[in-house]
């Protein structure tokens, strides 16, 4: 198989949207049916996809390939194995966002934030079983903090 030069791959993968993607766009929809509200894109640290700050929960949709998941959707024994493929750049790329995604949670943790993480292929898969684990966590804060929990919206 042919390579493909530097420049063509890097204006194909600078072209990929990182806000609004189509799994942000359903998993918000779920949400706001529910009758869950919350801020997209928020400049809070690490840019959360959705922040509820009276919840104190910061909740990230992550790209399969972007934050290192790729490996077990194409069904390799190893994000190694994985990387192995690609050029020193991506794989400098890629590991710099797992290693960001983990300081990112240990920041949150720090200030006592719940963190959710989804992948991407995950909401695809089962949006609805993202969406109940998201309702939990907000009724485990809401319960925490004596208020009722939530009920899908009318």
């Amino acid at each position: 198989m042919k390579e493909r030069a530097q420049e063509v791959t890097h204006k194909i993968m600078s072209a990929i949207k990182s806000k609004d993607t189509k799994p942000e766009v359903f998993f918000r929809k779920a949400l706001w049916k529910w009758g869950i509200r919350y801020r997209k894109n928020v400049k809070l640290f690490g840019k959360p996809d959705i922040a509820i700050k009276k919840y104190k929960l910061a909740i990230f949709i992550d790209g399969d390939y972007w934050h290192g998941n790729n490996w077990k959707i194409r069904g390799l024994p190893s994000l190694e194995v994985e990387l192995a493929a690609y050029s020193d750049y991506w794989q400098k790329k890629i590991r710099g966002n797992i290693e960001r995604d983990k300081k990112v949670n240990d920041y949150y943790e720090s200030l006592n934030w719940t963190v959710l993480r989804f992948w991407q292929s995950d909401i695809e898969k089962d949006l609805t079983a993202c969406i109940v684990k998201t309702i939990e966590t907000v009724n485990e804060i809401k319960q925490s903090a004596g208020r009722h929990p939530c009920r899908p919206a009318s």
